[in-house]
Parts: structure tokens; C-alpha cells; sequence
């Protein structure tokens, strides 16, 4: 048997330090190799990227440009800086636009970026709450707030609650594509929600803007999993939120195998007070890659059923 030909791999320099990644990863892949925590919102592993939000940027030496790390290839011989003031400037007016007009209170790390890199939204005009001066602890706590008045109303839409699983509030939403691309050609392929609408109106929709229930939408939930803001969010969790119940500090997350099927999703049920209250599955998992199905995503609510051949 021939022996397996050994990978390539990219030698480059990532803030001076020597990185060697193999051959078709990214700056980005180079520079979490080197250590460096860099900032991502429309960024996934198991996603091809869109560079849509752009806070991962770095300086690469010879480029005139700013260049996204997440989706340019790593080249031999590169040099890479990412945490330079032209880096910092430019991560820092993204995330100021982003809290500016976007509900960010349930985005994952963004208040610790706010403060990392010293937003102001504020000065740009009425500020989303998790932007407001006095008002980031919003974001660590993990409750719901309302969107700020007199943001933009193209932003800001009305909740939309239209079933039972899951709830979509596009006033946190980024526009990210990562729910479009979850949904159709990276994973789903159901395609049941398009970004629709141009510049200010862009916006994410069913086809003709269609109850949920009445879309091609088959409940696998898979574009929650991916949302980094919580513009999409399970009604479990939303509605702990709501009544300020929602308490990540009491909850555990315990793995288990699916038990609808044969194929052996693994799920990771986060537990509160006794309650199945969320539930996701891992990325890296070598079957579902972070994907289930409607039963794995949402049929865990037989196990809060305590009564048991009626009595």
C-alpha cells in the first residue's frame, strides 16, 4: 500500500511570530494558530464565508486594503498584523455602526469587544440598547431589551411570533447571511428565507414575506444555531427572557445521543431548573456538523412530560 503523501503546508508570519498552517487555510486559521483572539460575527466553521460584517480584518503587508481574515487564503511568506491602529480604527467604526441601529444585547462577546476596542455608538445618534452609555452590562447578563426609539424603522421590525419553536426578532439582525446560507446551499437546502429588499430595506424574509407556517420552512432550526446576535432565538429561551428568568449561571449542558432516529445526532441539552431550555449540537461533531432536524432540535419536550400511560 502506497503511504498517504504528507500535507502541504504554508509557512507566513502572523505579528512578527512564525505560524505554519497546511495548505488552503485561511489568515484566520494562521492567526488563531498564533494565539491571536480575533473578532468574528458572520464567520463559521461550517459555513462558507460571505464577509459580510468585517470586524475580522487584518493588515497584510502589500495589500492597499484592509483584508478580511476569515476568507482570504494563507499564502507563503505573508505578513499579517492584526492589531494595528488602522486594524483597530476600522474594527472599531464597524462594531460603533453595528450597536448604533442593531439590538446586539443577546450577541455572544460583542460587549467585551465594545470595550476592547473603546466604542462609542452613542455618538452616531440614539443607540440599541446593548450600545447606550451605562447599558452594555445588558450584554453579559444575557436579558432581552427592547430596541432603542428612534432607531432605524428598517431595522427595527416588529417581532414576529408565528409558531410555537422559534421567534424571529430582525432587530438584532446584521444581516450575516449565516441563517440564508444554513438554510440553502451549506447545509438545509431548503431555501425558505432570502435576504429581500436593497440597501436600508434589506432585510431577511420568507418568499413574499409569509407567515412562517405557510413558508418552505421544515423546523430543523438549524439557522438558529448559527445566528450570532439572537435575532433568531428558540421561544423557550425567548420567553424566559422576557420574564427576566433566563439565568445562564444556573445552567448546565449535558450530552446525549437523539434518541428519534438511527443516525446518532448528538445533542447538547441545556438545562435550567430541572428544564430542557435549549438545545444545540456541536460543530465538530463528525455526523450532524451542528445540524438536526426538526426532532432533534425541537422534540425534546416529551421529556418535561411527567405523567406517564395517564397517570
Amino acid at each position: 500500500m502506497t503511504a498517504p503523501e504528507p500535507q502541504a503546508s504554508v509557512a507566513l508570519r502572523v505579528d512578527g511570530a512564525a505560524v505554519e498552517v497546511p495548505a488552503g487555510a485561511t489568515i484566520l486559521d494562521a492567526c488563531r494558530a498564533a494565539g491571536r483572539d480575533i473578532p468574528t460575527l458572520c464567520f463559521l466553521e461550517t459555513l462558507h464565508p460571505v464577509n459580510a460584517c468585517r470586524v475580522c480584518v487584518v493588515e497584510l503587508e502589500g495589500s492597499r486594503v484592509l483584508v478580511p481574515a476569515c476568507s482570504r487564503a494563507a499564502a507563503p511568506g505573508m505578513q499579517v498584523r492584526t492589531d494595528t491602529p488602522r486594524v483597530r480604527h476600522s474594527r472599531k467604526m464597524v462594531l460603533e455602526f453595528l450597536a448604533s441601529s442593531v439590538d446586539l444585547s443577546t450577541a455572544p462577546r460583542v460587549a467585551e469587544w465594545l470595550d476592547a476596542y473603546g466604542c462609542r455608538p452613542e455618538r452616531y445618534g440614539p443607540a440599541a440598547p446593548a450600545a447606550a452609555a451605562g447599558e452594555r452590562d445588558a450584554l453579559t447578563a444575557g436579558h432581552h431589551a427592547a430596541p432603542a426609539q428612534g432607531a432605524r424603522a428598517t431595522v427595527h421590525q416588529p417581532v414576529k411570533v408565528d409558531n410555537d419553536l422559534y421567534v424571529r426578532d430582525y432587530g438584532k439582525c446584521i444581516l450575516c447571511y449565516k441563517c440564508v446560507e444554513a438554510c440553502g446551499p451549506d447545509h438545509q437546502n431548503t431555501f425558505a428565507i432570502a435576504v429581500a429588499g436593497r440597501g436600508f430595506d434589506a432585510r431577511i424574509s420568507t418568499e413574499r414575506a409569509v407567515p412562517l407556517p405557510d413558508s418552505a420552512c421544515v423546523y430543523c432550526g438549524n439557522c438558529i444555531a448559527v445566528c450570532p446576535t439572537g435575532a433568531l432565538m428558540f421561544k423557550s429561551e425567548r420567553d424566559l427572557r422576557d420574564a427576566g428568568a433566563w439565568d445562564e449561571s444556573r445552567q448546565h449542558v449535558t450530552d446525549t445521543i437523539c434518541p428519534y432516529c438511527g443516525v446518532g445526532c448528538t445533542l447538547e441539552l441545556r438545562v435550567q431548573d430541572n428544564a430542557v431550555v435549549r438545545v444545540t449540537s456541536p460543530l465538530d461533531h463528525s455526523i450532524s456538523h451542528g445540524n438536526l432536524c426538526i426532532k432533534g432540535r425541537f422534540g425534546w419536550r416529551f421529556v418535561e412530560n411527567r405523567r406517564r400511560g395517564g397517570d
